[in-house]
């Protein structure tokens, strides 16, 4: 009779009856089967690590010499002429309000927003520590002669000297603003961090222009250009501004 060989499937169990060291090999070899088929069955569903682009902080440059000198300057000249028109106002209301009392309210409001004003500055002054103009007490008695002299000469005068005063304050922020805003353009094209301060500082002159420019519309409404010669008027006292912000900006 033919003796037909049978090839047995060796498992774990098979080497229980093998003696001792096949019953030391038996958890061993249990626990290594069981990884390779779990390893074969199971796919991987672990993602791969994806690559982080880290974008490092932007880069603070400090003002330069030439942008420091006209913050100095711009600053200086913006506190010299907001004492002029607190002066102005404060000169003009009582030879005003003698004969136009209705102008109370609008004269406290205007030399209410000029004193703002005033102390806006006053404060970055003493902040970036910057001088005032020696000119200062000029500008005081210049402002003071000016506001009492055009309120004696009646309300349109007194008004066409807002309307003067206002029209060149108004383009002299709008001036600033326009720099400002160029660093601040230039700056980000270059990847550059922008100062808080810097953004600051311009949404301050807006408002302050914005306020200029109100009053300017209101001089124009309460008949500034019905003042006798008024453009001789208007073109005296925008000169003297000119000329006193060239000043004030160098002294």
């Amino acid at each position: 009779m033919k003796t037909i060989a049978v090839s047995r499937r060796w498992t774990p169990q098979s080497f229980a009856h093998r003696g001792p060291l096949f019953d030391f090999l038996v958890p061993a070899l249990a626990f290594h089967r069981k990884r390779i088929r779990h390893a074969s069955t199971t796919p991987s569903t672990r993602p791969s690590p994806t690559p982080q682009l880290s974008e490092g902080p932007k880069r603070r440059k400090p003002l330069s010499k030439e942008q420091r000198a006209f913050l100095d300057s711009a600053l200086r000249v913006n506190q010299a002429g907001e004492l002029a028109a607190t002066l102005i106002y404060t000169a003009q209301t009582p030879p005003l309000l003698r004969s136009h009392p209705h102008l109370r309210s609008l004269m406290q409001h205007m030399h209410s927003q000029e004193a703002g004003h005033f102390s806006t500055f006053n404060a970055l002054l003493a902040r970036h520590r910057i001088r005032p103009t020696v000119m200062y007490p000029v500008w005081t008695v210049a402002a003071t002669a000016l506001g009492w002299g055009t309120a004696m000469l009646g309300r349109e005068a007194a008004m066409a000297c807002t309307e003067a005063v206002e029209t060149e304050i108004g383009g002299h922020y709008n001036g600033q603003v326009r720099v400002l805003l160029g660093w601040i353009r230039e700056m980000e094209g270059k990847g550059e961090e922008v100062g808080e301060e810097v953004r600051e500082l311009v949404e301050k002159l807006k408002k302050i222009r914005d306020e200029e420019l109100e009053h300017l519309d209101t001089a124009v409404e309460e008949d500034s250009r019905d003042a006798k010669g008024w453009p001789v008027l208007n073109t005296i006292i925008r000169g003297g501004c000119r000329g006193a912000i060239w000043v004030s900006e160098r002294v």
